[in-house]
């Protein structure tokens, strides 16, 4: 446990998510007075700090819980993100050759579908719910290749798939320009921003969230932790409290723990308008698709249920989290580029908005789920799964802290790990960019 007063970096103010207009990307609560002592702060309110909120009114409501955030909620990563809510393992989990360990990950996923399925229609929260599954595409050899691995893993944990041709790609997706796809039917496609805002504005009662609270000092208290916050406004005030969970992923090391485990990663998106109804005439497929690439390096792509093209590719090292103008405006004009080599008929959509969004990864691929220290709870480095894993991990982290048992916590303990440590600086930034350049450059078929 730290034992001095950490500063930790404010996230930055950098363009948010296209998925909402950036006028609606506002702080849900910047007037409740807060002060004084709580039993739980929780810093970070994207999918694994609201999982926590919510988990913690269901077992504790007699429990004073303080749910902040520097930004809104939706400006992070849960609000960026492309909407796929999986239930798979997923990239690089699917590699491992324990099949009993693949089964846990999938009950942990269905899990946090299933939970947060139950929230939506309990709490009327209305994020174009759609649980359509999806497909993981393929556009040249390489990626077929990768395809058929794919299948194999699936074959292995005796899971559905259906083998899509190139004309059945196109027959959902108009456009030829994928040799194939394999489609899964567990995965649900949402409207990220107005999941997490529709879990903000209704959380329970013994939860305040201030979503215009910055931490800006951090430290252990006899007993328990303190914190000062600082508003948007300026103001500050000062807290503590008896635990803490820290849903702050690739921020984590800012509070002094996970220290040079944690890659804080940018990948980059891109969405347009509606299709109107001249260019809804002009498409060929289906509306409400998504599509996750066989080959890791390669591009997301969905057909939103309101008529609108996402598309996601691009990576990159983010040690400021943020990305720059400059490689925002770069990826955009990739981003147009992919969009026309695939939808030719659309090629006058024009794009409303490009992002990027900063997760974390870890140099051997392992998710970090605990106590980091005595009364301090996290979860980090979910390696491109953080609806779901984030979903799941918010929720028991609160029951290992409660010392709750049950066997999604057995699970979730088992499939988690020790990210493992990543060089100093210089070695830290020329190993991990030249890496994704190399990764980019081998899936250049495939984006």
């Amino acid at each position: 446990m730290p034992t001095q007063k950490r500063t930790p970096t404010i996230p930055p103010m950098d363009r948010p998510s296209g998925w909402r207009p950036a006028e609606e990307i506002v702080p849900i609560d910047d007037e409740t007075p807060i002060n004084g002592q709580y039993d739980w702060l929780v810093v970070g309110a994207g999918i694994t700090g609201l999982s926590a909120a919510h988990r913690l009114g269901e077992l504790v409501p007699q429990d004073r819980v303080l749910l902040v955030d520097a930004r809104p909620v939706g400006w992070g990563a849960s609000g960026r993100n492309s909407g796929f809510l999986l239930d798979l393992p997923h990239k690089f989990d699917l590699d491992h050759p324990d099949a009993a360990r693949l089964h846990k990950i999938m009950d942990l996923n269905r899990g946090a579908i299933a939970t947060l399925r139950e929230q939506t229609e309990r709490l009327g929260i209305a994020c174009d719910w759609s649980p359509v599954g999806k497909l993981q595409g393929a556009v040249r050899e390489r990626g077929t290749g990768m395809m058929r691995k794919f299948c194999e893993a699936l074959d292995k944990i005796g899971e559905r798939y259906e083998v899509l041709d190139r004309q059945s790609c196109a027959d959902i997706m108009g456009t030829d320009y994928y040799a194939g796809a394999v489609f899964t039917p567990g995965a649900v496609l949402v409207d990220p921003f107005l999941l997490v805002r529709g879990l903000a504005r209704r959380l329970p009662e013994n939860v305040t969230l201030r979503d215009d609270a910055a931490v800006t000092e951090y430290a252990e208290k006899s007993g328990g932790f303190a914190a000062r916050l600082r508003f948007a406004d300026g103001d500050t005030t000062d807290v503590t409290a008896n635990k803490v969970i820290l849903a702050t992923d690739p921020y984590t090391p800012e509070f002094g723990y996970m220290k040079n485990r944690i890659l804080p990663t940018i990948t980059y998106a891109s969405i347009t308008r509606a299709l109107t109804s001249a260019e809804r005439k002009r498409y060929t497929g289906k509306m409400n698709w998504g599509l996750t690439p066989a080959d890791a390096g390669g591009t997301t792509l969905r057909m939103t249920a309101d008529g609108r093209l996402l598309i996601r590719n691009h990576y990159g090292f983010a040690p400021n989290y943020k990305a720059t103008t400059r490689d925002l405006g770069k990826v955009a004009e990739a981003h147009r580029e992919g969009l026309d080599k695939r939808f030719p008929a659309l090629r006058n959509v024009p794009i409303t908005s490009t992002w990027g969004g900063v997760v974390s990864l870890s140099r051997n691929h392992a998710t970090f789920f605990g106590e980091m220290a005595p009364g301090v709870y996290s979860a980090n480095c979910y390696n491109g799964v953080g609806m779901t894993r984030g979903a799941s991990s918010g929720r028991l982290l609160v029951d290992l802290a409660l010392g709750k048992v049950s066997q999604a916590l057995d699970d979730i303990i088992s499939v988690s790990g020790q990210p493992s440590t990543i060089p100093p600086d210089p070695f830290r930034s020329l190993g991990v960019s030249g890496r994704m350049k190399l990764v980019e450059w081998e899936s250049r078929s495939e984006i």
